[in-house]
């Protein structure tokens, strides 16, 4: 009689954990993210993320580009945050330069970074429905992203990757119809995220799967460096637009959403209600558009004085900061990108220690993690 062993050698650790591989190819891992996982029967010991599947190298190409090109090459990181991205970029170079950015250019800017927000907020909400079982709500979330992107489109050109910002203000201006279709959104999507609590939110099965689902603590979340809306459900107060405004946000109320159980529930809540603050901040500064030039006048070589320049921005995901490292030159010298999800990747594994393997797929929903992003 022959035994026939399926296993493979290395899937049965000495102590009889049992290690499976999840992606990069699986669906649930939102992109080419693999894990390594170790079980004792259902229950997670450990997570050890591997990266660099869509490594591209960007902070060291940008250091070939000019500090007009470079801004653009950021896009194709959190690609769901490109105008936020290009923002934080522009913001640096400015910063350099010392350009004060006309006040027409600070309030457009804001008003696409929040619709960028909303568009973030709603596919990951359709997403996370998705990825625990609820195929209906990623077609509701489309209906929003796809307006919210027409707006994008007829404005700046592009739906996705807009490179609408430039040094010292915006590439153009505003379309005639930016103005009456994003007060039609506002109206629409205010009513829609009612529906968004009807089909998920108020879901028993929903809360089940969520509620007292991967804890991260305050503690937790600030020793391991995260931000956005996953620290800010852990109760820590890191709102960029809050304590460190920058374009328009100075001008505009609203509430920095804060949680306290610091769980998958509350992590899904906090972007819920983030939604709803993005649409007052819009709704603020929709009718109270400055009239004036929409760029700053800049030599048409950019170079900056020799020095490290630094700005941040909150992006949908959280914290992004750039660092921009000057020689004097027509390009930078050093560029570093301080990446919000590659630091809340890395508290997956705490969260998710001691849990089932089947909640593994909703800590990392409420994670809303975007991979390139984290490969740089």
């Amino acid at each position: 009689m022959i035994e026939h062993n399926l296993l493979e050698p290395d899937m049965i650790t000495e102590d009889g954990d049992f290690v499976i591989n999840i992606g990069p190819q699986h669906p649930s891992t939102h992109g080419v993210l693999h894990l390594k996982v170790w079980l004792d029967g259902e229950t997670v010991k450990k997570v050890e993320p591997h990266l660099g599947y869509i490594h591209r190298s960007i902070e060291k190409m940008c250091e070939s580009l000019s500090y007009r090109q470079y801004i653009f090459s950021t896009s194709r990181m959190d690609y769901l945050s490109a105008h936020i991205n290009n923002q934080a970029c522009a913001l640096a170079v400015e910063m350099g330069l010392g350009v004060e950015v006309p006040d027409r250019a600070k309030v457009i800017r804001t008003i696409l970074a929040e619709l960028t927000r909303l568009a973030s907020h709603a596919l990951w909400w359709g997403c996370m429905g998705l990825d625990l079982g609820a195929v209906t709500p990623f077609f509701y979330a489309f209906r929003e992203r796809e307006f919210i992107n027409d707006i994008m489109e007829e404005t700046c050109g592009a739906r996705l990757t807009q490179n609408f910002i430039v040094p010292g203000g915006l590439m153009a201006d505003i379309h005639p119809n930016f103005v009456p279709k994003t007060k039609e959104l506002i109206k629409m999507f205010r009513a829609n995220i009612d529906e968004y609590n009807q089909l998920l939110t108020g879901n028993v099965i929903f809360q089940q799967r969520t509620q007292n689902v991967g804890f991260l603590s305050k503690e937790a979340a600030i020793s391991y460096g995260t931000s956005g809306p996953v620290a800010r459900a852990s109760g820590v107060s890191c709102d960029v637009r809050k304590h460190y405004p920058y374009d328009a946000y100075d001008r505009v109320q609203f509430k920095e959403i804060l949680g306290t159980t610091g769980d998958s529930w509350e992590r899904y809540v906090i972007r819920i209600d983030e939604m709803r603050e993005s649409l007052s901040i819009i709704e603020q500064l929709i009718d109270n558009i400055p009239e004036g030039d929409i760029v700053a006048k800049t030599k048409q070589v950019i170079k900056l004085p020799k020095g490290e320049f630094y700005s941040r921005v909150e992006t949908a995901r959280g914290e992004l900061g750039v660092l921009l490292v000057s020689d004097g030159g027509s390009t930078p010298y050093r560029v570093k990108f301080r990446s919000p999800n590659f630091s809340n990747l890395s508290a997956l594994g705490h969260i998710a220690k001691g849990s089932k393997i089947g909640d593994l797929v909703a800590m990392m929903a409420t994670l809303d993690l975007v991979i390139p992003d984290v490969d740089r």
